[in-house]
């Protein structure tokens, strides 16, 4: 019984005021923007892999792009769980958007770790622009970072919930 009213309350979640949104908006958006900032900068600093700064602009516009959208009102719920066709559409721009911006991480993933460790001298036919390839190697592997931490934590979570659950399991049992 309890693990119902648990899953309950999880969807009963109150949501978030307006200055929490737009702050954790802008600090989203953050990355995005440096990633345009530095792919633009250095568009033309990457002789060994000149995907590089294309892979950061184009992953920084589709990001911010995903950001903005998120933001209008065709693609918050309504209060009675009812979905117009305006809310579909934007869904589905916003599935795709994500899908690519998958794929574009892929390719990011090719074309940085392809070129390791490139030379940060110009002269050198291996030059590749140190702000740029080092901006882009430690984002990239940020990402993987996060997402282990957060599988870490997830399966921790699973474990505590197994743990506590047997032993509410074998209380319960024992009045019964």
């Amino acid at each position: 019984m309890e693990d119902r009213t648990l899953l309950q309350n999880i969807r009963r979640t109150t949501k978030p005021s307006s200055p929490v949104l737009i702050i954790s908006k802008l600090i989203a958006i953050a990355l995005p923007i440096a990633q345009l900032a530095i792919g633009g900068l250095y568009l033309h600093e990457c002789p060994v892999q000149p995907y590089i700064p294309i892979y950061l602009l184009v992953s920084g516009a589709f990001s911010v792009v995903l950001a903005v959208l998120s933001c209008l009102p065709c693609t918050q719920e309504p209060e009675d769980g009812s979905q117009s066709a305006l809310s579909s559409i934007c869904t589905a721009w916003n599935s795709l958007v994500t899908l690519f911006l998958f794929c574009w991480f892929i390719a990011g993933n090719v074309w940085i770790y392809s070129a390791y460790q490139p030379s940060y001298d110009p002269t050198s036919s291996n030059y590749c622009a140190k702000v740029l390839y080092l901006f882009s190697f430690w984002t990239t592997t940020l990402v993987y970072i996060l997402l282990g931490a957060a599988l870490v934590m997830g399966c921790c979570g699973l474990l505590c919930m197994c743990v506590c659950g047997r032993s509410n399991l074998s209380s319960d049992s024992d009045g019964v």
